[in-house]
């Protein structure tokens, strides 16, 4: 048995006369769950129940507290989904708690995967290893598009210079498109791009574009799907550990994709859960190689501060695990390319979907803009 233990950070609304209770209780809830009174066990008594280790009023937010716990390592069983569960299992049913933070022992870190391939593993797939350079993607959509339309919509996006060619989270395998008929086709057009540009002179000579089909499912249709994958020779993948669960993005997905993760936020918002905790670190340590966030003053999103806080959680230093590229989306423009980058800087993934399409019969002239304004940071980037 280990007596290491994380460090977890909660913000709990309650008076403040009742602060010292409330954050005990909490302890017992995420720990062992019955009256510690009850507990006959010296070891589970010392090293197994949660302790409080410090109660701070919460500047500007009158009746908030953060209550920092030491919850014990051995509980998670090294596993993740334990893990999301010892850090918000009950209390997420609490509506007056919310999961802030969380600082993890060497051996924690260690224990869980991580991601596979990282920023540079995005860089390489594109063609674009040995650049520090900003990437460039998009989404195919809407759904109800049949294969061919689809096919031809990643085609165009691909000539245009495009570095990643995302399906939309909410294609999966439905019957106007299903997979194992989409994804061939779509692969097949955009290789038939990669092949021209290969051909052709000036700046998108040698550029590759990368296809990121959206997996669904449980694990017998994902077992087919990634299979489908490794068959067709894609090299990216699209997942939205929330919704697919955390065990199985984990021990099926990163395990058995072998191709770079780009893990999307669906469902990450119906938790308490902090953004840069959750869609920043947890998302990589599970093994996301880069992770979308809505990006502020988009369609829907959050405040800029916490989107910046998230892409510093997914590069920032974290053990010995690579970091994951941040991809700020949701409602973004082409006019926009200039103020993310300098908010992100190069080692971003700048996700531009609808506002391309919005350009109609001009879209591919939309896209080759888009795509040329973030090839051209790398000039000013490349240091």
């Amino acid at each position: 048995m280990s007596s290491e233990r994380m460090s977890v950070r909660y913000r709990i609304r309650c008076p403040s006369g009742a602060v010292e209770a409330r954050a005990q209780a909490l302890a017992i809830e995420q720990s062992i769950e019955m009256p510690p009174e009850a507990v006959r066990d010296a070891r589970v008594r010392s090293e197994v129940v949660g302790q409080v280790q410090s109660i701070e009023p919460v500047r500007d937010a009158p009746g908030s507290f953060d209550v920092v716990l030491a919850l014990a390592a051995e509980t998670t069983g090294d596993e993740p989904g334990q893990l999301m569960n010892m850090l918000f299992g009950n209390c997420s049913l609490q509506p007056d708690v919310e999961l802030i933070d969380l600082q993890l022992p060497p051996s924690m870190l260690a224990a869980l995967p991580g991601p596979r391939f990282g920023i540079e593993g995005w860089r390489a797939a594109s063609n674009a290893h040995g650049a520090r350079r900003p990437l460039s993607c998009t989404a195919l959509k809407p759904q109800g598009l049949a294969p061919e339309a689809l096919a031809a919509l990643a085609y165009e996006f691909a000539r245009a210079g495009i570095d990643v060619i995302k399906d939309d989270h909410g294609i999966a395998d439905q019957a106007a498109a299903p997979f194992a008929q989409r994804v061939p086709r779509v692969q097949a057009a955009i290789e038939r791009a990669n092949r021209e540009k290969a051909q052709a002179d000036g700046t998108l000579a040698g550029h590759r574009s990368v296809y990121a089909p959206s997996l669904s499912g449980g694990p017998r249709r994902l077992a087919a799907q990634l299979a489908l994958l490794r068959d067709e020779g894609v090299a990216a993948a699209l997942a939205c550990p929330m919704i697919l669960g955390v065990p199985v993005f984990v021990e099926q997905v990163r395990a058995e994709a072998g191709v770079p993760l780009l893990a999307h936020p669906a469902l990450a918002g119906q938790a308490r859960i902090a953004a840069p905790l959750l869609l920043g670190r947890l998302f990589r340590l599970f093994g996301a190689d880069a992770t979308i966030f809505p990006n502020w003053g988009g369609r829907f999103s959050y405040p800029r501060d916490d989107c910046l806080a998230i892409a510093a959680a997914a590069r920032a230093p974290l053990g010995l695990h690579a970091p994951a590229l941040p991809v700020p989306a949701g409602g973004m423009s082409v006019e926009r390319v200039g103020e993310m980058l300098d908010d992100y800087g190069p080692d971003t993934m700048l996700l531009i979907g609808g506002n391309l399409l919005a350009a109609g019969d001009a879209m591919p002239a939309r896209a080759a803009a888009f795509a040329a304004r973030v090839a051209r940071a790398f000039e000013a980037c490349r240091h």
